[in-house]
């Protein structure tokens, strides 16, 4: 299904399909609405083609969205809450992919009642405190290729190649490095300081929608064993994990991803039959 972009609303989108259940993905730090077309995994046509109003879009700063100072989780938060509300669906489920699923939580947190079900991708609850040494290590090595004058388009296909999993097909890598090299140097910068400070640990018990936690099992960035104790902490959250996956589920291996997310969906927000 060919999806229609959307400028004129809060944030860009691609918008797939029609309906009342809206199905609105989020993506990483290394992300765009493409991480969902179908030039990566095709999450956005699958979804549709359940019966499912599918939007992908470009959170502050990425692609065609504005972006937004100063660039906090709670600021990406509340352009997606801008854009759920401008949807104006019956219903509305969220799909975060790593910071996607850290600006899902922050939704959740601060307008739970905007939020019938949540699907975390191989995300986390915190990133620890903003001033520790392993934060500043992190940053340091994600921005040192960026000072040194790479660019993104220098630095994404070494990224991707270190986010999936070993085994992962090169072609499927090559098209989320794509994606990679075309988010705005002055973005993926302001991204990770954001992320770095993230921590929704005390709120993963007032979470009261249906939540599947989706891990990947050689994913480095967001362990199953930390995407396991999320879940627990959730009251009746499920927890997946996809053999052989690593953190780009969704793009590396659509397949085990799709199966994993239409089966919780229609358990948790099922819709109408559709007929082709």
């Amino acid at each position: 299904m060919t999806p229609a972009l959307v400028t004129a609303a809060p944030l860009a989108h691609w918008r797939w399909g029609a309906g009342d259940t809206a199905v609105v993905m989020l993506h990483g730090v290394g992300g765009g609405r493409d991480a969902w077309s179908d030039a990566t995994g095709g999450t956005g046509g699958v979804l549709a083609d359940a019966g499912y109003l599918a939007i992908a879009p470009d959170l502050p700063g990425y692609g065609d969205s504005p972006t937004v100072t100063p660039y906090t989780m709670a600021a990406l938060a509340e352009a997606v809450v801008a854009l759920v509300e401008s949807v104006g669906a019956a219903r509305t489920v969220l799909v975060g992919h790593s910071m996607g699923g850290m600006v899902a939580q922050e939704v959740v947190a601060t307008r739970p009642g905007l939020v019938h079900a949540l699907v975390l991708s191989g995300t986390s609850p915190a990133f620890g405190k903003p001033d520790g040494d392993w934060q500043r290590r992190f940053l340091a090595e994600r921005l040192a290729p960026l000072d040194a004058g790479q660019g993104m388009a220098a630095l994404a296909p070494g990224l991707a190649r270190g986010m999936a999993a070993p085994n992962a097909d090169p072609q499927r890598i090559a098209r989320c490095a794509a994606v990679m090299a075309r988010v705005p140097e002055a973005t993926y910068r302001a991204a990770l300081h954001a992320i770095v400070g993230f921590d929704r640990r005390a709120d993963l018990l007032r979470i009261a929608v249906p939540t599947l936690c989706l891990a990947g099992e050689c994913d480095r960035n967001a362990s199953p064993a930390v995407m396991q104790r999320m879940a627990q902490a959730i009251p009746g959250a499920e927890y997946r994990c996809l053999p052989g996956v690593g953190h780009l589920a969704n793009m590396e291996a659509p397949a085990p991803f799709h199966a994993a997310l239409l089966d919780f969906l229609r358990r948790h927000v099922p819709v109408a039959a559709v007929h082709s």
